[in-house]
């Protein structure tokens, strides 16, 4: 299981249903890193989306009853989530804070990407934990024009 998320320096990951930055690049390396793989999301990080993201199945972990849109796999709990995914190398876990909270114990590896800034937000993702968590690899990008700094980073579970 691998946890996909872009987080600021001060764990902010959304606010009000939006991504507080802008990436050039970004939503293309998210669709190479997760095309063809089950993804497990909560509701409001579905409702995100224009529509259903192509080439990938959208597991939507939600305790709203009766709910349902086009293009997602209900799922009520994280055991029903799994059983959705099925028997596959890898389960992408999009987010959000809640969502990568309760599968932090089942994901093996973390594709990080570390937005140098501070925004305002009300979905926050805190740091993972160094004893836990081993980087592997970084890839760091300056500001540039209008765009915060930014660092692509995989963390590895320790064993």
């Amino acid at each position: 299981m691998v946890f996909y998320l872009a987080r600021a320096d001060n764990g902010v990951i959304g606010g009000d249903g939006r991504i507080p930055w802008r990436i050039p690049g970004e939503q293309r390396r998210f669709k190479a890193m997760t095309m063809a793989k089950p993804m497990v999301m909560g509701r409001k990080t579905f409702e995100s989306f224009p529509s259903p993201l192509p080439g990938r199945r959208h597991i939507v972990l939600t305790r709203s009853p009766g709910w349902s849109a086009q293009g997602a796999e209900i799922a009520r709990d994280k055991a029903e989530a799994l059983v959705l995914a099925g028997e596959v190398p890898e389960i992408a876990v999009i987010g959000g804070a809640g969502i990568f909270d309760i599968f932090l114990g089942d994901a093996d590896r973390i594709e990080l990407t570390e937005v140098h800034c501070a925004p305002e937000g009300d979905a926050i993702v805190p740091p993972f934990d160094a004893e836990t968590w081993r980087e592997t690899a970084r890839e760091d990008h300056p500001a540039e024009e209008g765009r915060p700094a930014f660092s692509y980073v995989t963390l590895v579970r320790r064993t």
